[in-house]
Protein backbone atom coordinates (compact mmCIF):
# COMPACT_ATOMS: atom_id res chain seq x y z
CA UNK A 1 0.00 0.00 0.00
CA UNK A 2 2.79 2.40 0.93
CA UNK A 3 4.51 1.60 -2.35
CA UNK A 4 1.34 2.41 -4.28
CA UNK A 5 0.98 5.74 -2.48
CA UNK A 6 4.64 6.56 -3.07
CA UNK A 7 4.48 5.76 -6.77
CA UNK A 8 1.22 7.65 -7.12
CA UNK A 9 2.79 10.70 -5.49
CA UNK A 10 5.82 10.50 -7.75
CA UNK A 11 3.57 10.21 -10.79
CA UNK A 12 1.60 13.24 -9.66
CA UNK A 13 4.75 15.31 -9.17
CA UNK A 14 6.14 14.17 -12.52
CA UNK A 15 2.87 15.03 -14.20
CA UNK A 16 2.91 18.50 -12.64
CA UNK A 17 6.36 19.17 -14.01
CA UNK A 18 5.29 17.99 -17.45
CA UNK A 19 2.33 20.32 -17.33
CA UNK A 20 4.61 23.15 -16.20
CA UNK A 21 6.43 22.81 -19.49
CA UNK A 22 3.26 24.03 -21.24
CA UNK A 23 3.01 27.71 -21.98
CA UNK A 24 -0.06 29.55 -23.19
CA UNK A 25 0.12 32.04 -26.02
CA UNK A 26 2.60 32.34 -28.89
CA UNK A 27 6.18 33.45 -28.51
CA UNK A 28 6.87 36.92 -29.89
CA UNK A 29 7.82 37.19 -33.56
CA UNK A 30 8.51 40.58 -35.10
CA UNK A 31 5.75 41.40 -37.61
CA UNK A 32 6.51 42.09 -41.25
CA UNK A 33 7.55 45.68 -41.89
CA UNK A 34 7.38 47.27 -45.36
CA UNK A 35 10.88 48.76 -45.13
CA UNK A 36 12.70 49.83 -48.27
CA UNK A 37 16.40 49.17 -48.85
CA UNK A 38 17.29 52.87 -48.83
CA UNK A 39 15.87 56.21 -47.81
CA UNK A 40 14.45 58.33 -50.59
CA UNK A 41 17.20 60.56 -51.90
CA UNK A 42 19.96 58.45 -50.32
CA UNK A 43 22.50 56.44 -52.30
CA UNK A 44 23.41 54.06 -49.46
CA UNK A 45 22.28 50.52 -50.25
CA UNK A 46 24.08 48.51 -47.54
CA UNK A 47 24.54 48.82 -43.80
CA UNK A 48 27.06 51.53 -43.07
CA UNK A 49 28.00 53.93 -40.37
CA UNK A 50 25.24 56.38 -39.62
CA UNK A 51 25.56 59.66 -37.76
CA UNK A 52 23.22 58.16 -35.14
CA UNK A 53 26.18 56.03 -33.99
CA UNK A 54 28.16 59.16 -33.13
CA UNK A 55 27.91 60.11 -29.41
CA UNK A 56 26.30 63.49 -28.93
CA UNK A 57 29.45 65.00 -27.34
CA UNK A 58 31.35 64.15 -30.53
CA UNK A 59 28.61 65.18 -32.94
CA UNK A 60 28.33 68.67 -31.41
CA UNK A 61 31.67 70.45 -31.26
CA UNK A 62 30.70 73.77 -29.64
CA UNK A 63 32.04 73.68 -26.07
CA UNK A 64 29.18 75.75 -24.59
CA UNK A 65 26.58 73.64 -26.36
CA UNK A 66 28.04 70.41 -24.99
CA UNK A 67 28.09 71.91 -21.49
CA UNK A 68 24.41 72.82 -21.78
CA UNK A 69 23.50 69.33 -22.99
CA UNK A 70 25.50 67.66 -20.24
CA UNK A 71 23.82 69.84 -17.62
CA UNK A 72 20.36 69.09 -19.06
CA UNK A 73 20.91 65.31 -18.98
CA UNK A 74 21.75 65.52 -15.28
CA UNK A 75 19.31 68.19 -14.08
CA UNK A 76 16.32 68.13 -16.44
CA UNK A 77 13.14 67.21 -14.57
CA UNK A 78 11.81 64.96 -17.33
CA UNK A 79 15.06 62.99 -17.23
CA UNK A 80 14.84 62.65 -13.45
CA UNK A 81 11.24 61.43 -13.75
CA UNK A 82 12.33 58.88 -16.37
CA UNK A 83 14.94 57.50 -13.97
CA UNK A 84 12.27 57.10 -11.28
CA UNK A 85 10.07 55.24 -13.79
CA UNK A 86 12.97 52.84 -14.39
CA UNK A 87 13.21 52.17 -10.65
CA UNK A 88 9.44 51.58 -10.43
CA UNK A 89 9.53 49.13 -13.35
CA UNK A 90 12.50 47.37 -11.77
CA UNK A 91 10.46 46.76 -8.63
CA UNK A 92 7.63 45.28 -10.71
CA UNK A 93 10.11 43.03 -12.52
CA UNK A 94 11.47 41.76 -9.22
CA UNK A 95 7.93 41.03 -8.08
CA UNK A 96 7.25 39.00 -11.23
CA UNK A 97 10.37 36.92 -10.58
CA UNK A 98 9.36 36.37 -6.94
CA UNK A 99 6.02 34.95 -8.10
CA UNK A 100 7.81 31.66 -8.89
CA UNK A 101 8.74 31.22 -5.21
CA UNK A 102 6.42 29.94 -2.48
CA UNK A 103 4.72 32.44 -0.21
CA UNK A 104 5.62 32.00 3.45
CA UNK A 105 3.64 33.40 6.36
CA UNK A 106 4.50 33.10 10.03
CA UNK A 107 2.30 33.50 13.10
CA UNK A 108 4.10 33.80 16.42
CA UNK A 109 2.45 33.71 19.84
CA UNK A 110 -1.13 33.78 18.63
CA UNK A 111 -3.92 33.42 21.20
CA UNK A 112 -7.41 32.42 20.15
CA UNK A 113 -10.48 32.63 22.41
CA UNK A 114 -13.74 31.03 21.34
CA UNK A 115 -17.07 31.34 23.12
CA UNK A 116 -19.14 28.21 22.78
CA UNK A 117 -22.95 27.95 22.81
CA UNK A 118 -24.93 25.68 25.12
CA UNK A 119 -25.41 23.20 22.28
CA UNK A 120 -21.63 22.87 21.65
CA UNK A 121 -19.44 20.40 23.47
CA UNK A 122 -17.17 21.38 26.32
CA UNK A 123 -13.64 20.37 27.22
CA UNK A 124 -11.34 20.44 30.25
CA UNK A 125 -9.90 23.73 29.08
CA UNK A 126 -13.31 25.40 28.91
CA UNK A 127 -14.09 28.19 31.31
CA UNK A 128 -17.61 28.34 32.79
CA UNK A 129 -19.63 31.48 33.25
CA UNK A 130 -22.10 31.05 36.11
CA UNK A 131 -23.21 34.63 36.37
CA UNK A 132 -23.48 37.65 34.15
CA UNK A 133 -21.11 40.52 34.66
CA UNK A 134 -18.60 42.71 32.87
CA UNK A 135 -17.08 40.79 30.03
CA UNK A 136 -19.64 37.99 30.26
CA UNK A 137 -20.79 36.41 27.01
CA UNK A 138 -24.34 36.63 25.74
CA UNK A 139 -26.99 34.45 27.35
CA UNK A 140 -26.77 31.71 24.73
CA UNK A 141 -23.01 31.30 25.46
CA UNK A 142 -21.90 29.57 28.57
CA UNK A 143 -18.23 28.71 28.07
CA UNK A 144 -15.12 29.72 26.18
CA UNK A 145 -12.09 27.91 24.84
CA UNK A 146 -8.50 29.18 24.51
CA UNK A 147 -5.85 28.10 22.04
CA UNK A 148 -2.20 29.17 21.93
CA UNK A 149 -0.40 28.63 18.65
CA UNK A 150 2.66 29.55 16.56
CA UNK A 151 2.85 28.38 12.97
CA UNK A 152 4.50 28.75 9.57
CA UNK A 153 2.47 28.36 6.39
CA UNK A 154 3.74 27.86 2.83
CA UNK A 155 1.64 28.37 -0.31
CA UNK A 156 2.99 27.61 -3.78
CA UNK A 157 1.18 27.89 -7.11
CA UNK A 158 2.69 25.66 -9.79
CA UNK A 159 3.15 27.45 -13.08
CA UNK A 160 1.37 24.78 -15.09
CA UNK A 161 0.34 26.84 -18.11
CA UNK A 162 3.21 29.32 -18.08
CA UNK A 163 1.10 32.13 -16.66
CA UNK A 164 3.86 33.30 -14.34
CA UNK A 165 6.44 33.08 -17.11
CA UNK A 166 4.28 35.19 -19.40
CA UNK A 167 3.77 37.69 -16.59
CA UNK A 168 7.54 37.85 -16.13
CA UNK A 169 7.99 38.29 -19.89
CA UNK A 170 5.51 41.19 -19.86
CA UNK A 171 7.16 42.78 -16.82
CA UNK A 172 10.59 42.50 -18.45
CA UNK A 173 9.32 44.19 -21.62
CA UNK A 174 7.77 46.99 -19.57
CA UNK A 175 11.01 47.36 -17.62
CA UNK A 176 13.03 47.68 -20.84
CA UNK A 177 10.43 50.15 -22.12
CA UNK A 178 11.39 52.57 -19.35
CA UNK A 179 15.00 52.52 -20.56
CA UNK A 180 13.89 53.28 -24.11
CA UNK A 181 11.60 56.02 -22.80
CA UNK A 182 14.57 57.59 -21.01
CA UNK A 183 16.62 57.36 -24.22
CA UNK A 184 13.78 58.97 -26.18
CA UNK A 185 13.59 61.80 -23.67
CA UNK A 186 17.35 62.32 -23.88
CA UNK A 187 17.27 62.28 -27.68
CA UNK A 188 14.54 64.93 -27.73
CA UNK A 189 16.29 66.91 -25.01
CA UNK A 190 19.61 66.95 -26.86
CA UNK A 191 17.84 68.11 -30.02
CA UNK A 192 15.87 70.79 -28.15
CA UNK A 193 19.04 72.16 -26.51
CA UNK A 194 20.92 72.23 -29.82
CA UNK A 195 18.06 73.90 -31.70
CA UNK A 196 17.61 76.45 -28.90
CA UNK A 197 21.33 77.23 -28.90
CA UNK A 198 21.42 77.64 -32.68
CA UNK A 199 18.35 79.85 -32.49
CA UNK A 200 20.21 81.96 -29.94
CA UNK A 201 23.16 82.29 -32.32
CA UNK A 202 20.75 83.31 -35.09
CA UNK A 203 19.20 86.02 -32.90
CA UNK A 204 22.69 87.29 -32.06
CA UNK A 205 23.54 87.49 -35.75
CA UNK A 206 20.26 89.22 -36.61
CA UNK A 207 20.85 91.73 -33.80
CA UNK A 208 24.28 92.44 -35.21
CA UNK A 209 22.79 92.96 -38.69
CA UNK A 210 20.11 95.31 -37.32
CA UNK A 211 22.66 97.36 -35.37
CA UNK A 212 24.99 97.62 -38.37
CA UNK A 213 22.15 98.71 -40.66
CA UNK A 214 20.99 101.23 -38.07
CA UNK A 215 24.41 102.88 -38.15
CA UNK A 216 24.36 102.84 -41.94
CA UNK A 217 20.90 104.41 -42.03
CA UNK A 218 21.97 107.06 -39.53
CA UNK A 219 24.95 107.93 -41.74
CA UNK A 220 22.60 108.25 -44.72
CA UNK A 221 20.24 110.44 -42.69
CA UNK A 222 23.06 112.85 -41.85
CA UNK A 223 23.90 113.20 -45.54
CA UNK A 224 20.25 113.84 -46.44
CA UNK A 225 20.04 116.52 -43.74
CA UNK A 226 23.06 118.27 -45.24
CA UNK A 227 21.44 118.12 -48.67
CA UNK A 228 18.20 119.50 -47.22
CA UNK A 229 20.13 122.38 -45.65
CA UNK A 230 21.73 123.00 -49.06
CA UNK A 231 18.26 123.03 -50.66
CA UNK A 232 18.94 119.95 -52.78
CA UNK A 233 16.17 117.80 -51.24
CA UNK A 234 12.95 118.48 -49.35
CA UNK A 235 11.92 117.52 -45.79
CA UNK A 236 10.12 114.54 -47.28
CA UNK A 237 13.51 112.98 -47.98
CA UNK A 238 14.43 113.28 -44.28
CA UNK A 239 11.12 111.75 -43.20
CA UNK A 240 11.48 108.76 -45.51
CA UNK A 241 15.09 108.21 -44.50
CA UNK A 242 14.14 108.39 -40.82
CA UNK A 243 11.33 105.93 -41.44
CA UNK A 244 13.81 103.46 -42.94
CA UNK A 245 16.15 103.97 -39.99
CA UNK A 246 13.32 103.32 -37.51
CA UNK A 247 12.59 100.00 -39.22
CA UNK A 248 16.10 98.85 -38.35
CA UNK A 249 15.86 100.42 -34.88
CA UNK A 250 12.57 98.64 -34.08
CA UNK A 251 14.19 95.27 -34.71
CA UNK A 252 16.73 95.77 -31.91
CA UNK A 253 14.43 95.67 -28.84
CA UNK A 254 12.40 92.87 -30.39
CA UNK A 255 15.54 90.79 -30.97
CA UNK A 256 16.84 91.57 -27.48
CA UNK A 257 13.53 90.36 -26.06
CA UNK A 258 13.72 87.14 -28.10
CA UNK A 259 17.31 86.58 -26.96
CA UNK A 260 16.37 86.88 -23.28
CA UNK A 261 13.42 84.51 -23.69
CA UNK A 262 15.56 81.98 -25.58
CA UNK A 263 18.24 82.11 -22.88
CA UNK A 264 15.62 81.48 -20.22
CA UNK A 265 14.22 78.56 -22.20
CA UNK A 266 17.65 76.96 -22.44
CA UNK A 267 18.20 77.45 -18.72
CA UNK A 268 14.82 75.84 -18.00
CA UNK A 269 15.77 72.77 -20.03
CA UNK A 270 18.93 72.44 -17.97
CA UNK A 271 16.93 72.64 -14.74
CA UNK A 272 18.32 76.01 -13.73
CA UNK A 273 16.88 79.44 -12.93
CA UNK A 274 16.69 82.20 -15.62
CA UNK A 275 20.00 83.81 -16.50
CA UNK A 276 22.18 84.71 -19.49
CA UNK A 277 23.85 82.00 -21.58
CA UNK A 278 27.42 82.33 -22.76
CA UNK A 279 28.09 81.71 -26.46
CA UNK A 280 31.43 80.22 -27.45
CA UNK A 281 30.93 80.72 -31.20
CA UNK A 282 29.05 82.80 -33.76
CA UNK A 283 26.46 81.53 -36.21
CA UNK A 284 28.43 82.40 -39.32
CA UNK A 285 31.49 80.51 -38.02
CA UNK A 286 29.74 77.22 -38.71
CA UNK A 287 30.45 75.34 -41.93
CA UNK A 288 27.95 72.75 -43.08
CA UNK A 289 28.65 69.41 -44.73
CA UNK A 290 27.15 68.67 -48.09
CA UNK A 291 25.63 65.37 -46.90
CA UNK A 292 25.46 63.12 -43.84
CA UNK A 293 25.55 59.34 -43.53
CA UNK A 294 21.99 58.15 -42.95
CA UNK A 295 22.48 54.40 -43.14
CA UNK A 296 19.49 52.27 -44.15
CA UNK A 297 15.91 52.13 -42.79
CA UNK A 298 16.50 48.78 -41.05
CA UNK A 299 18.91 50.47 -38.65
CA UNK A 300 16.05 52.53 -37.21
CA UNK A 301 14.87 49.40 -35.39
CA UNK A 302 18.07 49.51 -33.37
CA UNK A 303 18.84 53.22 -33.12
CA UNK A 304 15.43 54.87 -32.58
CA UNK A 305 14.34 54.65 -28.92
CA UNK A 306 10.68 55.28 -29.77
CA UNK A 307 10.73 52.43 -32.30
CA UNK A 308 12.31 50.09 -29.77
CA UNK A 309 9.80 51.21 -27.14
CA UNK A 310 6.90 50.51 -29.50
CA UNK A 311 8.23 47.02 -30.19
CA UNK A 312 8.61 46.34 -26.46
CA UNK A 313 5.01 47.44 -26.00
CA UNK A 314 4.07 44.84 -28.59
CA UNK A 315 6.14 42.22 -26.75
CA UNK A 316 4.35 42.99 -23.48
CA UNK A 317 0.93 42.85 -25.16
CA UNK A 318 1.84 39.52 -26.77
CA UNK A 319 2.78 38.09 -23.35
CA UNK A 320 -0.46 39.39 -21.81
CA UNK A 321 -2.40 37.28 -24.33
CA UNK A 322 -0.75 34.19 -22.84
CA UNK A 323 -1.53 35.37 -19.31
CA UNK A 324 -5.20 35.92 -20.14
CA UNK A 325 -5.40 32.51 -21.81
CA UNK A 326 -3.77 30.75 -18.84
CA UNK A 327 -6.39 32.17 -16.47
CA UNK A 328 -9.01 30.10 -18.30
CA UNK A 329 -7.33 26.83 -17.29
CA UNK A 330 -7.06 25.09 -13.90
CA UNK A 331 -4.50 26.28 -11.38
CA UNK A 332 -2.73 23.91 -8.97
CA UNK A 333 -1.80 25.20 -5.53
CA UNK A 334 0.06 23.37 -2.78
CA UNK A 335 -0.27 24.62 0.77
CA UNK A 336 1.59 23.35 3.82
CA UNK A 337 1.56 24.52 7.41
CA UNK A 338 3.15 23.43 10.67
CA UNK A 339 3.99 24.64 14.13
CA UNK A 340 2.97 24.21 17.76
CA UNK A 341 -0.37 24.71 19.47
CA UNK A 342 -1.96 23.88 22.79
CA UNK A 343 -5.15 24.52 24.70
CA UNK A 344 -3.27 25.41 27.88
CA UNK A 345 -0.30 27.84 28.00
CA UNK A 346 1.82 25.44 30.03
CA UNK A 347 1.54 22.81 27.29
CA UNK A 348 2.61 25.16 24.49
CA UNK A 349 6.20 23.91 24.32
CA UNK A 350 5.37 20.30 25.15
CA UNK A 351 7.24 18.84 22.17
CA UNK A 352 6.44 16.63 20.31
CA UNK A 353 2.99 16.60 21.83
CA UNK A 354 2.25 20.21 20.83
CA UNK A 355 3.49 19.85 17.24
CA UNK A 356 1.02 19.93 14.36
CA UNK A 357 1.29 19.99 10.58
CA UNK A 358 -0.67 19.58 7.39
CA UNK A 359 -0.46 19.72 3.59
CA UNK A 360 -3.19 20.54 1.14
CA UNK A 361 -3.12 20.50 -2.64
CA UNK A 362 -5.96 21.74 -4.74
CA UNK A 363 -6.93 22.37 -8.33
CA UNK A 364 -9.04 25.43 -9.05
CA UNK A 365 -11.03 25.51 -12.27
CA UNK A 366 -13.14 28.60 -13.11
CA UNK A 367 -16.65 27.61 -14.21
CA UNK A 368 -19.16 30.43 -14.02
CA UNK A 369 -16.42 33.04 -14.67
CA UNK A 370 -15.79 31.53 -18.09
CA UNK A 371 -17.41 34.33 -20.08
CA UNK A 372 -15.50 37.01 -18.17
CA UNK A 373 -12.20 35.19 -18.68
CA UNK A 374 -12.93 34.61 -22.35
CA UNK A 375 -13.73 38.31 -22.77
CA UNK A 376 -10.45 39.24 -21.11
CA UNK A 377 -8.61 36.86 -23.45
CA UNK A 378 -10.27 38.34 -26.54
CA UNK A 379 -9.54 41.88 -25.36
CA UNK A 380 -5.89 40.93 -24.76
CA UNK A 381 -5.64 39.69 -28.36
CA UNK A 382 -7.16 42.92 -29.66
CA UNK A 383 -4.75 44.97 -27.52
CA UNK A 384 -1.92 42.99 -29.06
CA UNK A 385 -3.23 43.82 -32.56
CA UNK A 386 -3.39 47.49 -31.60
CA UNK A 387 0.20 47.38 -30.33
CA UNK A 388 1.31 45.82 -33.62
CA UNK A 389 -0.40 48.56 -35.62
CA UNK A 390 1.20 51.21 -33.39
CA UNK A 391 4.63 49.61 -33.88
CA UNK A 392 4.25 49.57 -37.66
CA UNK A 393 3.08 53.18 -37.67
CA UNK A 394 6.02 54.27 -35.48
CA UNK A 395 8.45 52.65 -37.92
CA UNK A 396 6.77 54.33 -40.89
CA UNK A 397 6.78 57.72 -39.15
CA UNK A 398 10.49 57.29 -38.40
CA UNK A 399 11.29 56.57 -42.06
CA UNK A 400 9.30 59.63 -43.15
CA UNK A 401 11.08 61.84 -40.62
CA UNK A 402 14.50 60.74 -41.86
CA UNK A 403 13.49 61.20 -45.49
CA UNK A 404 12.14 64.69 -44.85
CA UNK A 405 15.28 65.63 -42.93
CA UNK A 406 17.49 64.46 -45.80
CA UNK A 407 15.49 66.64 -48.20
CA UNK A 408 15.79 69.60 -45.82
CA UNK A 409 19.57 69.25 -45.57
CA UNK A 410 19.98 69.07 -49.35
CA UNK A 411 17.64 71.92 -50.26
CA UNK A 412 18.80 74.24 -47.46
CA UNK A 413 22.34 73.89 -48.76
CA UNK A 414 21.07 75.14 -52.12
CA UNK A 415 19.12 77.97 -50.45
CA UNK A 416 22.20 79.01 -48.47
CA UNK A 417 24.28 79.32 -51.63
CA UNK A 418 21.60 81.53 -53.21
CA UNK A 419 21.23 83.61 -50.04
CA UNK A 420 24.99 84.29 -49.97
CA UNK A 421 24.87 85.52 -53.57
CA UNK A 422 21.88 87.70 -52.72
CA UNK A 423 23.72 89.28 -49.78
CA UNK A 424 26.81 89.95 -51.88
CA UNK A 425 24.66 91.58 -54.58
CA UNK A 426 22.72 93.68 -52.04
CA UNK A 427 25.87 94.90 -50.31
CA UNK A 428 27.38 95.89 -53.66
CA UNK A 429 24.14 97.72 -54.46
CA UNK A 430 24.38 99.70 -51.19
CA UNK A 431 27.96 100.61 -51.92
CA UNK A 432 27.20 101.80 -55.45
CA UNK A 433 24.04 103.64 -54.38
CA UNK A 434 25.95 105.57 -51.73
CA UNK A 435 28.67 106.54 -54.21
CA UNK A 436 26.13 107.67 -56.79
CA UNK A 437 24.11 109.50 -54.15
CA UNK A 438 27.13 111.43 -52.96
CA UNK A 439 27.96 112.39 -56.53
CA UNK A 440 24.37 113.43 -57.21
CA UNK A 441 23.68 110.67 -59.73
CA UNK A 442 21.23 108.73 -57.51
CA UNK A 443 18.31 109.79 -55.39
CA UNK A 444 17.87 109.14 -51.67
CA UNK A 445 15.05 106.73 -52.57
CA UNK A 446 17.49 104.51 -54.42
CA UNK A 447 19.79 104.54 -51.39
CA UNK A 448 16.91 103.64 -49.04
CA UNK A 449 15.81 100.83 -51.34
CA UNK A 450 19.34 99.43 -51.55
CA UNK A 451 19.72 99.54 -47.75
CA UNK A 452 16.34 97.85 -47.24
CA UNK A 453 17.28 95.07 -49.67
CA UNK A 454 20.59 94.59 -47.88
CA UNK A 455 18.90 94.37 -44.47
CA UNK A 456 16.36 91.81 -45.64
CA UNK A 457 18.90 89.70 -47.53
CA UNK A 458 21.27 89.56 -44.54
CA UNK A 459 18.45 88.64 -42.17
CA UNK A 460 17.34 85.91 -44.60
CA UNK A 461 20.90 84.55 -44.86
CA UNK A 462 21.11 84.29 -41.08
CA UNK A 463 17.74 82.53 -40.98
CA UNK A 464 18.76 80.01 -43.65
CA UNK A 465 21.99 79.33 -41.77
CA UNK A 466 20.05 78.58 -38.61
CA UNK A 467 17.67 76.32 -40.55
CA UNK A 468 20.67 74.43 -41.90
CA UNK A 469 21.96 73.76 -38.39
CA UNK A 470 18.50 72.73 -37.21
CA UNK A 471 18.12 70.39 -40.20
CA UNK A 472 21.34 68.70 -39.17
CA UNK A 473 19.97 68.28 -35.64
CA UNK A 474 16.63 67.03 -36.99
CA UNK A 475 18.37 64.38 -39.10
CA UNK A 476 20.52 63.33 -36.15
CA UNK A 477 17.45 62.93 -33.92
CA UNK A 478 15.38 61.23 -36.65
CA UNK A 479 18.08 58.61 -37.12
CA UNK A 480 18.08 57.94 -33.37
CA UNK A 481 21.13 59.91 -32.37
CA UNK A 482 21.55 61.65 -29.04
CA UNK A 483 21.16 58.90 -26.43
CA UNK A 484 24.66 57.42 -26.75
Amino acid sequence: MKAIIRHTGLALIFGCFLLSACKMGKDYVRPALPLTDTFRGSNQTTDSTTIADIPWNDFFTDSMLTMLIDSAIVNNYDMQTALKNIEIANQSLRQSRAAFLPEIEAQLGGTNHQWRSRDFYGSPSSGWYDQEGEGSPPENLFMYQSQYASSIGVSWELDIWGKLRRQKESALAEYLQTFEARKAIQTSLVAAIAEGYYNLLMLDAQLEVAQRNLKLNDSTLQIVKLQRDAGEVSSLAIQQTQSQMLVAASLIPQLEQDIAIQENSLRALTGRMPDSVYRSSALMDWRMQGAYDAGVPLQLLVNRPDVREAELTLRAANAEVGVAQAYRYPSLTIEASGGINAMLPQNWFNIPGALFGGIISGVTQPIFAGRRLKTQHEIAKLERDKAEISFQQTVMDAVHEVTNALVMVEKLNEQHAIAEQRVATAQLGVKNANLLFKSGEATYLEVITAQSNALNSELDLVSVKQQQLNAKVTLYRALGGGWK
